[in-house]
């Protein structure tokens, strides 16, 4: 696991990635680079680190991981799984702890129907699976604006195009 220091007095970030499948294009660094940009765009208040799980996965362990968890027989593009804030003793620093799934021929095959460029969908849910774990949601329309704002504007600084 690396710690990487946040500019801007945003959270720590602690990252680890596993890979389930081989995703040559996906190396830790880039990774790394996509979810730092989501917590250092999302200035979550009163949080001091951030860890997070990547772990890249195929089809049939991200099925069985949709189905278990949310009762859907298909593999989905990413899942995030936080887990509740690790509030340590008084004094000490709240951490964030989230799981995000990527299913990597998902994510391929969506970028191919969508007619965007692998990396650029991949940057997308990288940053969305992390924005998850800060709290962010998707569930009503006032919530997928703000959040789907926030996205564009992370992706925005690679040049992505707004991907909704």
């Amino acid at each position: 696991m690396l710690m990487t220091k946040t500019a801007n007095n945003s959270p720590k970030l602690s990252l680890c990635v596993q890979y389930g499948i081989a995703a040559p294009e996906l190396p830790r660094w880039r990774l790394r680079r996509w979810a730092l940009a989501a917590i250092t765009a999302a200035k979550p208040k009163r949080i001091d680190a951030v860890s997070l799980t990547i772990r890249l996965v195929g089809r049939v362990e991200g099925r069985a991981l949709n189905h278990s968890y949310r009762h859907k027989d298909y593999a989905t593009n990413v899942l995030t799984f936080g887990y509740e804030d690790m509030l340590a003793q008084r004094g000490q620093p709240r951490q964030i702890m989230a799981d995000i799934i990527i299913c990597t021929p998902v994510l391929k095959d969506e970028a191919l129907a969508q007619g965007k460029a692998y990396l650029h969908h991949a940057a997308h849910l990288v940053v969305h699976g992390a924005l998850h774990a800060l709290g962010h949601d998707h569930l009503n329309p006032k919530q997928a604006a703000v959040m789907e704002s926030l996205e564009t504007q992370i992706l925005a600084k690679w040049a992505i195009t707004d991907p909704y």
